[in-house]
């Protein structure tokens, strides 16, 4: 358990390299922007080495809340003067993060929450572990994040315009979406997309629950290899699967229908519901069935009444992950499907290809916003499932 300890002012060589670096590093971005990487890694190095000698060994500490607010104007007026308003919000920021950032590491505020027996080195792994997980964070949520404003652009372009980069209103509007809700091949697109998924869930549902309990038996031959085939369609590339199904699909004439369309999807989600609901039968206490048994309920009733409450959660996170696989996949559907099966991905990949439509950013930001809702259901039904499990005898 960490421990409080009183912060240590540390020595300048170590505490305006390590700024400095942190400097640098921001300075990569800065410098990008304005098309000198290099510049920027120098210049933001050399002006965060200063900003930390002034701190630490010309200004008292008493004046650590002037500094602080010196370095966000100073900050915001040269983001100002470089990129206008936004530049104004972003250089503001910066210049909050490394005031802080300054005296966080000048005064050794840094190890105040960590245990006082850590090495130099532990302490380094401690937060550069964190760092690490923070860049990954920012580099898959970067993409996300361009094209949510991107969406709400007056023009027909892919690219934020300068009415947009000033924020000024008239950069910004409604129209792709009422493109999307107003367009007949967007709206069947749609209509088939809400069609195809749920059917295709609740085949995935009902056969990866049954498989993922009978593979939790231990009288089971075979169980290893059985769920290696059952969850297979995850490993094999989609693009293989997609042939192969193409193939078969047409030697038993379920080629360019709803319904070769819907078992295709179905196969594909079958393996995230086989997966969460052998998670949750991991906890399972099996002496709750077999005192069902004994007091005279048949398996269909001790499954319902006693084991299907209890692994409901995760029955609900696979079709879930089922559900989002299903109505975001395209690959498979452009090879199963036909003209009349058309799905949302697939309009959009035709959007792509042909017309570079700006309407595929309105529907993206919309299929985001459904996953994110559906996924954060999905951390609340796993929470719930460690409570219950947490709760059994066993």
């Amino acid at each position: 358990m960490a421990v409080e300890t009183q912060a240590i002012r540390q020595p300048l060589s170590f505490s305006v390299p390590a700024v400095a670096a942190a400097g640098g590093f921001a300075g990569i971005f800065v410098g990008t922007a304005q098309g000198s990487a290099l510049l920027g890694i120098f210049l933001g190095a050399i002006l965060l080495a200063g900003l930390t000698w002034l701190a630490m060994a010309v200004l008292p500490e008493r004046q650590e809340r002037m500094l602080r607010w010196a370095m966000i104007l100073g900050f915001a007026l040269v983001g100002a003067l470089v990129g206008g308003v936004p530049g104004f919000v972003l250089g503001g920021l910066f210049g909050w993060f490394f005031g802080w950032f300054v005296y966080w590491i000048g005064l050794g505020r840094y190890r105040t929450t960590l245990p006082p027996y850590l090495t130099a080195g532990q302490v380094l792994w401690h937060y550069g572990f964190r760092v690490l997980c923070g860049a990954i964070f920012v580099f898959l949520v970067t993409p996300i994040l361009v094209v949510l404003p991107l969406s709400f652009n007056a023009e027909n372009f892919f690219t934020f315009t300068p009415e947009m980069l000033r924020f000024d209103p008239a950069g910004y509007s409604l129209k792709h979406y009422r493109d999307f809700f107003g367009s007949s091949e967007w709206q069947q697109a749609l209509r088939n997309s809400l069609l195809i998924a749920p059917v295709a869930t609740l085949i995935s549902v009902c056969l990866g629950t049954l498989a993922a309990i009978g593979l939790s038996q231990p009288h089971v031959p075979f169980r290893q290899a059985i769920m290696a085939i059952l969850i297979s369609p995850m490993i094999v590339p989609l693009i293989i699967s997609a042939a192969g199904m193409y193939f078969f699909y047409s030697r038993i004439g379920l080629q360019g229908t709803y319904a070769g369309v819907v078992l295709a999807h179905a196969a594909l989600g079958i393996p995230f519901v086989i997966i969460t609901v052998t998670a949750t039968l991991v906890g399972f206490d099996r002496s709750l069935t077999r005192a069902a048994a004994n007091m005279g309920a048949g398996p269909v009733t001790t499954f319902f009444r006693v084991q299907m409450p209890l692994i409901l959660p995760g029955v609900i996170s696979g079709g879930l992950f089922a559900f989002i696989t299903s109505f975001d996949e395209v690959v498979v559907v452009i090879f199963v499907g036909s003209a009349n099966q058309q799905t949302l991905p697939w309009q959009m990949f035709t959007g792509l290809r042909e017309q570079i439509s700006p309407t595929i950013l309105a529907v993206a930001t919309i299929l985001v916003v459904v996953s994110i809702g559906l996924l954060t259901t999905v951390e609340l039904l796993r929470r719930r499932s460690e409570k219950l499990r947490g709760m059994s005898p066993g």
